[in-house]
C-alpha cells in the first residue's frame, strides 16, 4: 500500500469532498428509522395529521439528500479512481519502456500485457469499492450499532454477538483469497501469451495445419484459467451467504427478544420496527464491507505485481567517468581504468576508432557464452561485414553495440567513450537500424519511414529512393500515404525490408546497422542498394549481417562468428585464405569454380 500512496496525494482534496459526501449520505439513512419511530410511537398516538405530513415530508427530504449525495460522491469516486489508475497505467508503460531487455525477458510480453490491462483494473475497482464503501460501510455499521443501543440495549446485544463471527469469516476468505488472486494472474499471464503466439503465427499455424493443435492448446491453458478462477470464486463467494446466515441467525434472535419486549410493555412498535430497520442498514454494510475486502483482495494481489515492476531497480544505469574507471572490465581493471581516464584526450586527438569491441564476453543466461572474447574496431565510413551460421552469435553483437545487454566481460568504445557513459538517447540516436523481426504499423508508407521523428517529404523521399522502395511505393496508389496494413501484410517480403531500410536511412545516421535486412532482395536490388549506400552513406560506418557472401564480400572488414566465438576476420581476399569455414560458404554459395577469384584477382 505504501507505493500507492504517491498516486492518492494529488487527489486527496478530492476524495476528501468524496468521502464528506459519503458520510453525509450515511448519516442520512442512518437519521430516517429514527424519525420513523418518532412518528409511529409519538406523533401518529396524537392523530395531528399535519404533523405526521410534516415529520413524513422531513424523512423525504432526507431520503433525496442520501440519494442526490451518494450518486454525486459514487461518480467522484470513479473519476478519482480512474485519474489514479491512469496515472499508475502511464508509469508502469513508462517504466517498462526502460527496463533492460534482461528484465523483459524476465517478466516477459505476456506478464506485462496483463500487469498494464487487468492488474491496474483492479487496482482501479478497489479504488473507486474503497471510497464509495470504505466509508459509508464503516459509519452504517458504527452508527448503526451506536443508535440502537440507546434504543435497545438488550437487542444490540444480541446483534453485537453476530459480529465476532462475520470478522472471522472476513479475515478468513481475505487470508485464503490474495495468494489465489495473484495465482489466478500469473494463469492469465499465460494464456496472454498464447495468444499472442496465436494472432501473431495464424498464417504459419495455417499452412503446417496446426490449428486442431493449438486449439487444443488454448483449451488447456483456458481450463486452467477456469479452475483458478472458480477457486478463487469458491472462496470469495464463500463470504456474502456466511455473513448474510449469520446476520439472519441475529435478526431471528432479534425477532424473537424484540416480541418478548414488547410483549412485557419494555418497548414499543415504532422502535421495534426501527432496530429492524437499522438491522437492515448494519447487515447491508456488514455485506458492502465484505465486498470491500474481497475486492481489495483481488487490488492488492494486482498491485504487488504491478510494483514488482515500477520498483525493479536499473539495471543498466548510465555511469559516470568515474564510475567507469572503478567498475574497469572483467580482466582487472588497471588498464581499462587507464583506458577510462585517457579516453577524453583520446576524443580530442580523433585517434580512436568509432566503434572498437574490446575482448568482449557476453551470455543471456549466464550459462556458457554466447559471445567470447570478440575484439574488432571500426573507423568513421568503415564497412563491417558478419557472417555465420544461426546462433552463431550475430545478432547478439547488435543487441550488445546498441545496449540492449550489458557485456559479462570486457568493454565497448564508441567514439572514444565507453558505452555505459554514454546516455540511451544520445546512443542511439547514432544508429539507423534494421532488426531481424522488424516490423511495420498499420499507418502510410510515409509515417512507416519517418516513424514519429518529425523528418521533412524530402528526406523520407529520398531514403526510399536510396532503399530501393521508390518505385513499388509509386506503384501503391502512386504516393507516400498509401496505406500499409497491420505488419505490412499486405506487402511482400521485399518490400517491407526495403521499407525497414528507408527507415534507417531517413536520419542520416553515424552508424547503421542492417541485421540480416536484404534476405528478401533479389541479388539486382541488393546490388543496387549496396551500390546507392556506397555512393551516399560513404561516411557512415555500416555494420551487415547477411548470410548471403555477396551482400558483404565488399566490406572493410568481414568478422567470421561460430558458436560465439571469432573464427576468421579480415577482408574477402584475406578470408578466402585464412578461413576455411569462410571459404567453405564461399564455394557452396558462388559456386567451386569462383574459388580461384582470389587468386587471379
Amino acid at each position: 500500500m505504501k507505493g500507492i500512496l504517491k498516486y492518492i496525494k494529488p487527489y486527496s482534496a478530492y476524495m476528501l469532498l468524496t468521502l464528506c459526501l459519503k458520510f453525509a449520505a450515511a448519516m442520512m439513512d442512518l437519521l430516517i428509522p429514527s424519525l420513523l419511530a418518532k412518528i409511529i410511537d409519538d406523533i401518529v398516538p396524537t392523530r395531528e395529521v399535519r404533523m405526521i405530513f410534516w415529520w413524513g415530508g422531513v424523512m423525504l427530504i432526507c431520503a433525496v439528500l442520501s440519494v442526490t449525495t451518494n450518486v454525486t460522491a459514487n461518480r467522484m469516486a470513479e473519476v478519482s479512481a480512474g485519474g489514479m489508475t491512469r496515472q499508475l497505467r502511464h508509469d508502469l508503460f513508462s517504466k517498462i519502456t526502460y527496463l533492460s531487455a534482461k528484465q523483459m525477458d524476465d517478466f516477459t510480453v505476456s506478464s506485462v500485457v496483463s500487469r498494464l490491462t487487468s492488474d491496474t483494473y483492479n487496482v482501479n475497482r478497489m479504488l473507486a469499492r474503497m471510497q464509495r464503501l470504505g466509508v459509508r460501510g464503516p459509519i452504517l455499521l458504527i452508527g448503526g450499532i451506536l443508535i440502537t443501543m440507546t434504543m435497545e440495549p438488550k437487542l444490540t446485544m444480541v446483534l453485537v454477538s453476530a459480529l465476532p463471527f462475520i470478522i472471522l469469516i472476513v479475515w478468513i476468505v481475505t487470508k485464503k483469497s490474495i495468494p489465489v488472486y495473484g495465482k489466478q494472474q500469473k494463469v492469465l499471464d499465460e494464456m496472454v501469451r498464447v495468444l499472442q503466439e496465436n494472432i501473431t503465427g495464424v498464417r504459419v499455424i495455417r499452412a503446417l495445419s496446426r490449428t486442431d493443435y493449438e486449439r487444443n492448446r488454448y483449451d488447456q491453458v483456458n481450463e486452467n484459467l477456469a479452475q483458478v478462477e472458480q477457486k478463487a470464486g469458491k472462496i470469495s463467494s464463500a463470504s456474502s451467504p456466511a455473513t448474510t446466515l449469520v446476520l439472519n441467525l441475529g435478526l431471528t434472535a432479534v425477532i424473537i427478544t424484540g416480541a418478548y419486549l414488547v410483549q412485557k410493555g419494555e418497548s414499543g412498535p415504532g422502535a421495534i420496527i426501527a432496530f429492524l430497520s437499522y438491522f437492515t442498514i448494519i447487515l447491508n454494510a456488514m455485506l458492502g464491507i465484505t465486498k470491500i475486502f474481497v475486492m481489495c483482495s483481488k487490488g492488492l494481489a494486482s498491485m504487488e505485481r504491478i510494483f514488482e515492476v515500477l520498483d525493479a531497480p536499473e539495471q543498466m544505469p548510465v555511469l559516470t567517468l568515474a564510475e567507469a574507471w572503478e567498475k574497469g572490465d572483467s580482466k582487472g581493471g588497471e588498464q581499462e581504468s587507464a583506458d577510462a581516464r585517457s579516453q577524453e584526450e583520446e576524443t580530442k586527438c580523433k585517434n580512436v576508432p568509432l566503434i572498437e569491441f574490446r575482448d568482449v564476453t557476453f551470455s543471456y543466461n549466464k550459462k556458457g557464452n554466447h559471445l567470447s572474447h570478440i575484439s574488432f574496431a571500426l573507423n568513421q565510413g568503415e564497412t563491417l561485414g558478419i557472417i555465420g551460421a544461426t546462433g552463431s552469435g550475430k545478432s547478439t553483437i547488435v543487441n550488445l553495440l546498441l545496449r540492449f545487454y550489458d557485456v559479462d566481460g570486457g568493454s565497448i568504445w564508441i567514439d572514444g567513450r565507453r558505452i555505459d557513459t554514454i546516455p540511451f538517447k544520445e546512443l542511439r540516436g547514432m544508429f539507423g537500424v534494421v532488426f531481424q523481426n522488424d516490423y511495420l504499423m498499420a499507418a502510410s508508407m510515409e509515417e512507416n519511414i519517418d516513424f514519429f521523428r518529425g523528418l521533412g517529404r524530402e528526406q523520407i523521399t529520398e531514403a526510399a529512393g536510396y532503399a530501393q522502395a521508390e518505385k513499388f511505393i509509386r506503384e501503391k496508389e502512386g504516393r507516400m500515404d498509401a496505406s500499409v496494413a497491420v505488419r505490412g501484410n499486405n506487402l511482400s517480403g521485399g518490400q517491407k525490408q526495403r521499407i525497414m531500410i528507408a527507415r534507417a536511412l531517413a536520419a542520416k545516421p553515424r552508424i547503421l546497422v542492417l541485421d540480416d535486412s536484404s534476405s528478401a532482395l533479389d541479388y539486382k536490388t541488393d546490388a543496387e542498394l549496396r551500390k546507392e549506400l556506397h555512393t551516399h552513406f560513404g561516411t557512415t560506418t555500416t555494420i551487415t549481417i547477411a548470410q548471403r557472401i555477396s551482400s558483404i564480400q565488399g566490406a572493410d572488414h568481414i568478422l567470421v562468428l561460430a558458436d560465439g566465438n571469432c573464427i576468421g576476420y579480415g577482408t574477402h581476399r584475406e578470408l578466402l585464405e585464412s578461413c576455411q569455414e569462410y571459404r567453405l560458404i564461399y564455394e557452396l554459395q558462388m559456386g567451386s569454380g569462383k574459388e580461384v577469384e582470389k587468386e587471379n584477382g
